[in-house]
């Protein structure tokens, strides 16, 4: 399914690219774009434009489930895609691409398999992944249909495959269906991950999905020794939710090799703190270990799957937008492209930095200047110490990308960070608090008269330590690196509308060495 169409999203480009396909059937009336300040370079968005031959539509939407693939020196990332305006009666969430080989400029390509009928096990498509066999590249994914016509004879969910031999062109196999085996819910069975095991020697496949006699979430494996011949087979769970984590599904799962040791990725959306998770194992069928903190990132980055260039592996997920599209708006479905960097820590567990072509993006210094400040908060060559309740600084409004640095010494505070989109009348900001009494670091929205809790990652800080801290701004999309340990990404609307400041609510804090960095 060749789109009529490209869009080579290069840095800084924000321009709403409308190009019309070639045989005049489009829409007398066009649905509403997605806003254009929101279409970012390095944290993508699909365009909006109208793509298609037989059946064009408007292309505007948000990110969903990323299915990362490398070849040819290429990340091919596989999205579904959210489209702003759903046409009533037909499917959703088609599958979609961008192209990269930096990071930071991404060539859309448009729809690459589109959605069923409504009496096809495609009617919506869910997560999926591909596997390269000789000269065809086999594009596993979930079938999704929950129209009660459909249902009343049909698993809701089932795995299907679609081939290519350019990774542009995709037929779907009609002759190939894969439903749950057995003792597992076809109602849930769905994000199949496929790979080649060298070590077994044949290729595997991921499905999420549940017992069937009392609804337990497992990550079941099926193997086979050539994916040509359809014939995939059932060897039970590698992975099953335990007691104590209770996840009603492990999806979208992951499992690769780093040194040593195997990673078991997955994500799930029904606990406390959601968000992607791993496991890890000294063999691919466990047993698994939980490592103290097994969350890459808060519950804004989710179904985050990795792709490896041969020589840095990285983190391929979206971070939630909101709805209304405001501060204190509620976590939706899908957004930006979101990507870190993997890498491997000297006990095996796995650590979360910034990738480092976004990070020589920033390369234009810009000087720090404080607007005014309150409390103590004495200043020594781009070092602020802010002391005792309520001292804070505050600077001037930020550009559309920036990247701030800073060292942080916490002194036994309990409550210090940053404020941006900082509405100084209003009183109105969202708070970013290192709250090492909570050893988390914690998004909050605040207002006059209350605040309200957003996201946390947990972090184990020490006293009288420093760490080092990077944030990156781009449009609403906010991503805090610490010790390139963790991340902790939001969305914050407005970040260059109004100004930002430093914090403290009690005891001492030290922000030291501070930079901040344009694009341009």
């Amino acid at each position: 399914m060749r789109n009529c169409l490209k869009t080579r999203f290069l840095l800084g480009l924000c321009v709403v690219v409308m190009i019309a396909c070639s045989d005049g059937n489009e829409p007398a009336t066009e649905p509403t774009p997605i806003d254009n300040k929101s279409e970012t370079a390095f944290y993508p968005l699909a365009p909006s434009q109208w793509i298609g031959e037989a059946n064009p539509y408007y292309s505007s939407g948000y990110v969903g489930d990323v299915m990362p693939y490398f070849d040819n020196g290429k990340f091919h990332l596989f999205f579904l895609h959210d489209a702003v305006s759903k046409k009533e009666g037909q499917g959703f969430h088609d599958i979609h691409s961008f192209e990269t080989s930096n990071l930071t400029s991404f060539e859309y390509q448009g729809q690459m398999v589109p959605y069923g009928l409504a009496n096809e096990p495609d009617f919506a498509i869910g997560t999926g992944s591909v596997v390269k066999v000789g000269a065809t590249y086999y594009f596993y994914y979930t079938g999704h249909n929950g129209n009660t016509p459909y249902v009343q004879s049909n698993p809701r969910e089932s795995v299907l495959c679609a081939t290519s031999t350019d990774l542009k062109n995709w037929t779907k196999d009609s002759d190939f269906k894969l439903t749950a085996p057995a003792g597992y819910y076809n109602y849930d069975f769905r994000d199949p991950h496929v790979f080649y095991n060298e070590e077994a020697g044949e290729y595997w496949m991921l499905m999420s999905t549940q017992t069937e006699s009392d609804r337990k979430a497992v990550i079941l494996l099926l193997t086979t020794e050539d994916p040509a011949k359809n014939n995939w087979t059932s060897q039970g769970p590698i992975y099953q939710t335990s007691p104590q984590e209770n996840y009603l599904m492990l999806e979208c799962a992951d499992l690769f090799k780093m040194g040593s040791y195997w990673y078991l990725i997955f994500s799930e959306n029904w606990s406390d703190f959601t968000g992607t998770r791993y496991r890890m194992a000294t063999s691919p069928k466990g047993p698994w270990t939980t490592p103290e903190v097994d969350r890459f990132d808060g519950e804004y980055l989710y179904a985050a799957k990795t792709a490896s260039n041969g020589s840095q592996r990285y983190l391929f997920g979206w971070t939630a937008r909101k709805a209304p599209e405001n501060n204190t708006g509620h976590k939706e479905w899908a957004g930006n492209l979101v990507t870190h960097e993997l890498v491997q820590n000297s006990d095996g567990t796995l650590a979360i930095r910034q990738p480092e072509n976004i990070d020589g993006l920033f390369k234009k210094e810009v000087s720090i200047k404080a607007e005014n400040s309150s409390g103590s908060v004495p200043e020594n060559n781009g070092s602020f110490v802010l002391n005792g309740l309520d001292s804070k600084v505050t600077f001037p409004k930020l550009k559309k990308s920036n990247q701030i640095n800073f060292t942080l010494l916490l002194q036994g505070s309990q409550d210090a960070g940053l404020l941006l989109s900082h509405d100084i009348e209003r009183k109105t900001a969202v708070r970013l608090a290192f709250e090492p009494s909570k050893n988390r670091i914690t998004a909050y929205v605040v207002n006059q008269e209350n605040e309200q809790y957003i996201n946390h990652i947990n972090f184990q800080f020490t006293d009288e330590k420093q760490y080092d801290i990077s944030i990156i701004t781009n449009e609403d999309v906010c991503v805090l690196y610490i010790d390139n340990q963790l991340a902790f990404t939001n969305r914050i609307y407005d970040i260059n509308e109004y100004n930002w400041s430093l914090y403290n609510n009690s005891a001492s804090v030290t922000f030291s060495n501070m930079s901040l960095k344009n694009i341009n």
